[in-house]
């Protein structure tokens, strides 16, 4: 009898995905679903990238080589350096989207059986490919009420074990919105030190920073053999379909060692390193207009929510995702009931339940993410659908929301 492997039985479904059949049947009853499940944003792919491939002077598309195209990587050396992070083109990897990047450094870093820490709730495909790897995921809690700031250090120093080899972070965070402050990755910095850990730094999107001062872990004096930073195109310029990634890191022996996985899957897309390359020559103005309307739709999402009896959203600081605690009994049932059954004005909205955004099983039951990537009237019609549904949903359940939970947002 053929069987499926223990790692395809233990993968997790994403839960940003997992509810596509049920949109897709609200949509085939003529219902109009607002997708803001997922993070891919309305705002439309710069023309000059896009006109890069169009008029690239092309006869063969060849591998590039399993690095990137050096072209592209010179060019990305100014690019970090005008986001203050001092590299080199032979310390850029090119990869296929940010997602090959983490893959590469937890197969580089990482043997199976051990541990990494990652605060949660966090990028729910992290948990994917630690399965990947045969890694276990160790998480510890950020809270709602603290707006999901970094936790206490003795939080981790509490789970490191002989097992520990690396922490992960998403900053600005996916999917809280959060943005580290300078106090919060020092503290990283110290305990990576002590520890002797890696210190996985997902910066997707550094662009869009609200709240706050964006520091890279690449930024950290003292940690330059420590940190792998792994990054995208795909959120920054609105261009998810391109697939282009980078993985970069100063450790000599990481980025050797990971040149070996590059090279065993031959190369990264070539036309898309031609968009990349084309990117990093858009001026530093093109990033005002989608940042500011990110911010106009944030600011929307979180006062829209918080207007709602019951519902609680703290701040972001930056990304373009949100958490919102809910007066509810079981965000899957809810969010699955949103679709299946609930409609308004010919309308529902999809969220993304916040349980596959957490490692520790029970917690993000009354939590929903959000992703601000509709204009604002859509914002608007999404949030009306939500708040006639909160009023209607089966499994409501009264809240106090305190006044100090207020004050996080």
């Amino acid at each position: 009898m053929l069987t499926i492997s223990d790692r395809g039985q233990q993968m997790p479904a994403s839960p940003i995905r997992k509810l596509v059949p049920f949109a897709e049947a609200a949509k085939k009853k003529g219902t109009r679903v607002y997708h803001l499940n997922i993070g891919q944003p309305d705002i439309e792919t710069p023309a000059p990238i896009l006109d890069a491939v169009k008029h690239a002077d092309i006869k063969v598309l060849e591998y590039s080589h399993s690095a990137g195209n050096e072209s592209y990587r010179r060019k990305l050396v100014e690019y970090y350096k005008r986001v203050g992070i001092e590299v080199t083109h032979d310390q850029i990897m090119i990869t296929t989207g940010g997602s090959e990047a983490i893959l590469f450094g937890f197969f580089t870093c990482l043997n199976p059986g051990d541990e990494v820490i990652i605060p949660e709730p966090f990028y729910a495909n992290y948990n994917g490919f630690a399965c990947t790897a045969g890694v276990t995921v160790v998480p510890i809690t950020s809270r709602i009420e603290t707006g999901f700031a970094l936790p206490p250090i003795a939080e981790f120093e509490k789970v490191i074990t002989p097992r520990t080899r690396a922490i992960v972070v998403c900053n600005p965070n996916n999917p809280t919105g959060y943005l580290y402050s300078r106090e919060e990755m020092e503290a990283l910095r110290e305990i990576c030190l002590k520890h002797n850990l890696y210190l996985f730094s997902d910066e997707a999107y550094r662009e869009f920073c609200y709240d706050g001062e964006y520091i890279s872990a690449m930024q950290l004096d003292g940690l330059e053999e420590n940190v792998v930073l792994m990054d995208t195109i795909s959120k920054r310029y609105s261009a998810c379909g391109a697939r282009i990634g980078a993985l970069v890191t100063k450790n000599k022996k990481v980025y050797d060692a990971a040149m070996k996985f590059a090279q065993a899957r031959l190369s990264p897309p070539g036309l898309a390193q031609i968009m990349g390359e084309a990117a990093v020559d858009l001026p530093d103005s093109y990033f005002d207009e989608p940042k500011a309307e990110y911010q106009r739709r944030r600011d929307k999402l979180v006062s829209r929510l918080n207007a709602m009896p019951g519902v609680f959203c703290p701040n972001p600081g930056g990304a373009f995702y949100a958490i919102a605690r809910l007066p509810i009994d079981d965000s899957d049932k809810f969010c699955q009931w949103l679709l299946e059954e609930f409609v308004y004005n010919n309308q529902t909205v999809m969220l993304a339940p916040a349980t596959g955004f957490y490692g520790t099983p029970g917690l993000g039951k009354d939590e929903v993410r959000l992703a601000y990537v509709l204009n604002l009237e859509a914002i608007d019609a999404a949030m009306d659908c939500l708040e006639k549904a909160l009023e209607v949903y089966p499994g409501r359940v009264e809240k106090a929301v305190v006044a100090a939970e207020r004050v996080a947002g």
